[in-house]
């Protein structure tokens, strides 16, 4: 009669657990991994309101140089319009030197302080080389270690973090 009746295998209630809990530190893994923008920007905002201070890096400074004040203005205008840049500084003309294409150039640019979160910094850079006129734009960025804490906190309230 025994062969009317395949034979399964019983787990034992060790094994069951043990695969209970590979299947909840695998899920919790994948979970944190996958939030962890959102968790950073949250524990950022917690240690701030806690400590009373200013997380170093948390913002961040960007130059861009730009061949004139009207090329300047307009990337500068469409940074602030998509809020990816709490304020912009546009610098008058500035005196360059560079290795172009083999060869010591001098130049007349206009140099542009982007001011942002760091998060933001990528999205930044994309935008920039997509509407830049240079075939290779300078873009770029220097973290911001400390400063004034009511400025820091504006800059968070101009520039949602996605």
């Amino acid at each position: 009669m025994d062969w009317l009746y395949p034979r399964f295998h019983k787990e034992s209630l060790a094994q069951t657990l043990c695969r209970l809990g590979l299947f909840v530190i695998c899920t919790g893994m994948v979970l944190t991994m996958s939030m962890y923008p959102m968790l950073r920007a949250l524990c950022v905002q917690l240690h701030s309101a806690f400590m009373g201070s200013y997380v170093p890096g948390h913002h961040s400074v960007l130059l861009i140089n730009c061949p004139n004040e009207q090329a300047a203005k307009d990337i500068g205008r469409a940074l602030m319009e998509r809020r990816m840049a709490a304020c912009i500084n546009i610098l008058p003309r500035t005196s360059t030197m560079y290795y172009w294409k083999g060869e010591i150039q001098d130049a007349t640019e206009i140099l542009m302080f982007v001011k942002t979160r760091t998060s933001k910094i990528q999205r930044v850079t994309d935008f920039v080389k997509s509407v830049h006129p240079y075939e290779t734009p300078e873009v770029l960025s220097f973290p911001v270690e400390d400063g004034s804490l009511p400025y820091m906190k504006w800059m968070d309230e101009a520039v949602p973090d996605d």
